[in-house]
């Protein structure tokens, strides 16, 4: 089976990690990826892409096309002629994109009109991030609900002095992770340290973006707690690859961050008051001078959020697509 991802490509990576992540998983169960980075800003840009995608599936001629997130996946609808496609909305693409007052703008109201209509009508099968992510969509067969996995192997905690020298930093110090662009407001990256500045004693922030993915789980490792101050989001990798290191994190109650935490120690819900942030930050660092990691990665696997175990899943939707027998 021959799938193609169709996905924007503006990054610094090009093509998401999160999304290259997830063709790999298929590849190693034997599923054919090949990748159309969509290259350009905004509506117009993306609507460029169409004639150029028309072209690229004459010489791939996949399977099936599997796009991921809104936009991609009208450049898909539009160029794939006769081809299946499925797609994956991420999180604001159906929940909405709010700005710094936590109100939905007007684009995002119409962004998510426009979705909803075209996974009703015209796409052959959808899936969501979230439980509240489907909860916006009418009962159907064609919907599932298939959060992103992880892969366990490459997530898992090295102990906190190996992953602090190699990164060179020092044993002593409290450092608070933030795994995102500072410079996206939606990542709320202020409110963090709002929260830390009310923090009696010295913490070290570490925004972590973009060339430095590659030694993530070193951070994640190495952090006494992850902080993730989003205004939404779907199913947030950073919090599930923060569990499989056993870091501790606290999170405002976005996407399905509730759920992933469930019960587990050293997982903390914050609301966006400075003060209930660094409360919950300091906990975390409590914790982890306490326990020295928590039971994370075991939530990750009871939940089958591993990468395997959901390549899994996405193959079936393909072969129900597909109309394949397994």
């Amino acid at each position: 089976m021959k799938v193609l991802f169709v996905s924007s490509g503006n990054s610094f990576y090009g093509i998401s990690p999160i999304i290259t992540r997830q063709g790999i998983s298929l590849q190693k169960k034997g599923i054919e990826i090949e990748y159309f980075g969509i290259k350009g800003r905004g509506l117009k840009g993306y609507l460029r892409n169409i004639f150029l995608l028309r072209e690229f599936l004459k010489l791939s001629n996949p399977d099936i096309i599997h796009a991921h997130y809104g936009l991609s996946a009208i450049v898909a609808f539009l160029a794939k002629g006769r081809r299946k496609i499925i797609v994956s909305f991420m999180g604001s693409d159906v929940l909405g994109y709010k700005d710094l007052n936590r109100v939905y703008n007007f684009i995002s109201k119409v962004s998510i009109i426009i979705n909803k209509f075209l996974a009703r009508f015209y796409y052959n099968h959808i899936m969501v991030k979230s439980e509240e992510m489907l909860q916006k969509f009418s009962k159907s067969n064609k919907i599932s609900l298939i959060p992103n996995g992880i892969d366990i192997n490459d997530f898992s905690f090295l102990g906190k002095e190996e992953a602090r020298e190699e990164l060179k930093q020092n044993n002593e110090e409290k450092i608070v992770l933030f795994i995102s662009n500072p410079g996206r407001a939606e990542k709320n990256y202020d409110l963090t340290l709002d929260a830390v500045r009310l923090i009696e004693y010295k913490i070290k922030v570490i925004p972590v973006f973009n060339n430095s993915l590659d030694k993530l789980k070193y951070y994640y490792s190495a952090a006494d707690v992850l902080v993730m101050t989003s205004l939404h989001e779907g199913s947030p990798n950073v919090v599930k690859e923060a569990m499989a290191c056993n870091c501790p994190v606290v999170s405002t109650d976005v996407g399905n961050v509730n759920w992933l935490f469930g019960e587990t120690m050293g997982y903390y819900i914050s609301s966006y008051d400075p003060v209930d942030i660094a409360g919950k930050i300091k906990l975390a660092i409590d914790f982890r001078e306490k326990y020295g990691k928590t039971r994370g990665r075991e939530r990750i696997i009871e939940l089958g959020l591993d990468s395997e175990t959901v390549a899994g899943k996405i193959i079936k939707v393909y072969k129900k697509v597909l109309s394949i027998d397994d």
